[in-house]
């Protein structure tokens, strides 16, 4: 009796659906129907894509993994003979599916409800110690110390606030304003290669090299909007007064929400340019007349000021190689950062190992933040779609780690480049790397791989030690194909479940209602370790991330991919077992 009433009640929701998706047909003598149960009713006002995919999962739990469905549509229209043999096949797959719709809510409701409580504990605190909220915005207010180093276009020196307050802040290690500074793309300076964080200088100020963009501050601002997409708010009100969205200006650039694994800049003011230590030996050509007078910088320059971290990501791994579970969770930090670029409509453009910067968490392990923002893509009106008419159109820095589909480009009157996943495939080269390995897209000679060139079997192997999912995930994040290759939030949850999620992995099926019970377990011993005081170890401070960006449908698929690969490992070995 329960087949029956299943069958009837497939039966009836097929109808409609077949009626709704292909269209009325001819009638079909006898009474009218029904009215539909609520469940039909409810579906039957979605839109077309979603009935269409409704369809195609019905179809899939049937067994029909390649449905024609054009041809199903001709037919259909045809007549009402193939409309109710369609239907009664579509009935058993839809009266089966029922039930698992209502798991497949209960997933989706349980991801949201606790991506809500992690969204609010993963908030960045602002400015708690008000150490910054009526100053910092004259440079004049600053003492500065020694070059830190210097890039293509700024120059970073060491600096502090000489007052009792910044004192305060300076030992306050969960003060956001000792937190969320930035040094920029550098190459450390030789008396400054030790990692000593000299307590002095908590503060880094980067002092950006003006050529083009003119005396005036906001033709100054405008030209070096990239480099305050990760400003926040109140950073610029020193030059606008109480101004709360400078942004409004016609900058047209987005602001980057707060994230641990992203820089902040906290304060962005112009001043003129001032002869600061080792000026005149390291960059003698960028000053302004005023003090070289063969220099060829204007006289007023953009000032940000961030935190003077420990070290650069290639500084760390000069001196040491993580181990395989260390290297997993830095790379998986890296494709947090990443992912909440991407969120934002973000593309960062210059992701190298120059651009990351390290921090300690209590017991010693490094904390990734990814920095300077000059080259980024972030247009109010564009997003991640950068239409590439000519050759003159930016297409981002460090040409050896662009992704094939922006290096291969050809400029055209309908060509757009979409940056969605080319940060993803820096990370993949970068994980190189951090697993202690050399980057195959550096260097010259047989040995390096060019990115506009490479064939996938040409990725040198990872080393022994890499477990079996990072060498598949770092594959597949330099797949050359940016459909075939996995998204930053796939990446990531393939890590996660990886490090925290064997108990969930290791069952034969992999089941929803496992799968939510695992993670209110992991949601809950999170909360605990948070409220302990343990929240600035990196094993939290990246639960707080993943739990905080949870979406249901990511995560399956995540853990089908990584169960689907553990299943081919297992396979192998089985074959190749004596």
């Amino acid at each position: 009796m329960a087949l029956r009433q299943a069958l009837g009640q497939g039966l009836r929701l097929a109808r409609g659906l077949l009626s709704r998706c292909f269209g009325a047909g001819p009638p079909v003598p006898g009474p009218p129907p029904p009215p539909p149960p609520l469940r039909q009713a409810v579906l039957l006002r979605q839109p077309a894509p979603f009935r269409a995919g409704f369809l195609r999962e019905a179809a899939g739990r049937l067994g029909l993994r390649r449905v024609p469905f054009r041809q199903i549509a001709t037919r259909v229209a045809t007549g009402p003979y193939h409309r109710r043999r369609l239907g009664l096949a579509f009935s058993l797959g839809l009266a089966l599916f029922e039930p698992a719709l209502a798991v497949q809510r209960q997933a989706d409701e349980a991801c949201k409800d606790i991506q809500m409580i992690f969204t609010r504990r993963n908030r960045i605190r602002k400015d708690p110690s008000g150490v910054f909220r009526q100053q910092g915005f004259k440079l004049e207010e600053y003492s500065i110390g020694q070059p830190l180093g210097k890039g293509c276009s700024a120059a970073v020196y060491e600096a502090a606030i000489p007052s009792s307050a910044s004192s305060k802040a300076s030992n306050d290690p969960n003060s956001e304003d000792c937190n969320q500074y930035e040094h920029g793309d550098i190459q450390a300076a030789d008396s400054h290669q030790d990692h000593d964080w000299k307590a002095g200088f908590p503060l880094a100020i980067k002092m950006m090299w003006n050529i083009s963009a003119g005396s005036s501050s906001e033709g100054i601002l405008h030209t070096m909007s990239q480099e305050l997409v990760p400003a926040r708010s109140s950073a610029l009100s020193g030059e606008f007064g109480a101004l709360a969205c400078p942004r409004k200006l016609g900058f047209g650039k987005k602001q980057l929400k707060p994230h641990p694994n992203i820089i902040q800049v906290l304060r962005a003011f112009t001043s003129h340019v001032p002869l600061l230590p080792g000026a005149t030996i390291d960059y003698p050509d960028v000053l302004p007349a005023t003090l070289n007078p063969s220099g060829i910088g204007h006289s007023r320059t953009l000032f940000l000021v961030m935190k003077n971290y420990p070290c650069t990501l290639r500084q760390y791994l000069r001196e040491r190689i993580p181990d395989p579970q260390l290297g997993i969770m830095m790379i998986l930090q890296l494709l947090e950062g990443v992912d909440h670029l991407v969120q934002q409509g973000v593309a960062h453009r210059d992701l190298k190992s120059d651009n990351i910067l390290v921090e300690f968490d209590p017991v010693g392990r490094p904390w990734l933040v990814i920095t300077d923002f000059g080259c980024c893509l972030a247009d109010d009106k564009i997003g991640l779609r950068l239409p590439f008419t000519s050759w003159y159109v930016d297409r981002g820095g460090n040409s050896c780690l662009m992704a094939p589909e922006v290096l291969t480009a050809s400029p055209g009157p309908r060509v757009v480049i979409n940056y969605t996943k080319t940060d993803a495939w820096a990370v993949g080269a970068i994980a190189y790397e951090i697993l202690g390995s050399r980057n195959p897209f550096y260097g010259s000679g047989g040995s390096s791989l060019e990115s506009r060139s490479y064939r996938e079997e040409q990725l040198p192997p990872l080393p022994e030690a890499a477990p079996l999912e990072v060498k598949r995930l770092v594959r597949a994040l330099l797949c050359r194909c940016p459909k075939k290759r996995l998204s930053a939030r796939v990446a990531a949850n393939i890590l996660h479940l990886s490090l925290w999620g064997e108990g969930i992995l290791s069952l034969k099926d992999l089941r929803l209602d496992k799968m939510i019970g695992w993670l209110l377990h992991q949601s809950a011993a999170t909360l605990l370790m948070d409220g302990l005081g343990d929240g600035n170890r990196i094993e939290t401070r990246l639960k707080k991330c993943f739990l905080a960006n949870l979406e249901y449908e990511d995560l399956w698929e995540a853990a089908a991919l990584l169960c689907s690969w553990r299943n081919v490992a297992a396979g192998r070995a089985l074959i190749c077992a004596p």
